[in-house]
């Protein structure tokens, strides 16, 4: 346990975000599940659950829960996927 009084308030903050964080990534997992899955399905509502998980990691990106590399990456894979369906 730290002794400095900086270090005892930044364990609490980090704390408070690892969790914050870990409920984004979370989040944007099941996202990604849903659009896989539509899209595995051939279902056409793989578009609109598409358009919902990119919206989600950017908004993670601005929250600065995910790098911005990161969510184009996993963006391009699911859009690469929703679009397999439709061939």
């Amino acid at each position: 346990m730290a002794n400095i009084k900086s270090q005892i308030k930044r364990n609490r903050t980090n704390e408070i975000r690892r969790q914050r964080n870990k409920a984004v990534r979370t989040s944007l997992k099941t996202d990604a599940k849903k659009v896989r899955a539509a899209a595995a399905a051939g279902q056409d509502d793989a578009t609109a659950l598409l358009r919902t998980a990119a919206r989600e990691l950017d908004r993670a990106v601005s929250k600065g829960a995910l790098h911005k590399r990161t969510a184009a990456r996993r963006k391009s894979r699911l859009a690469r996927q929703a679009a397999g369906a439709h061939t």
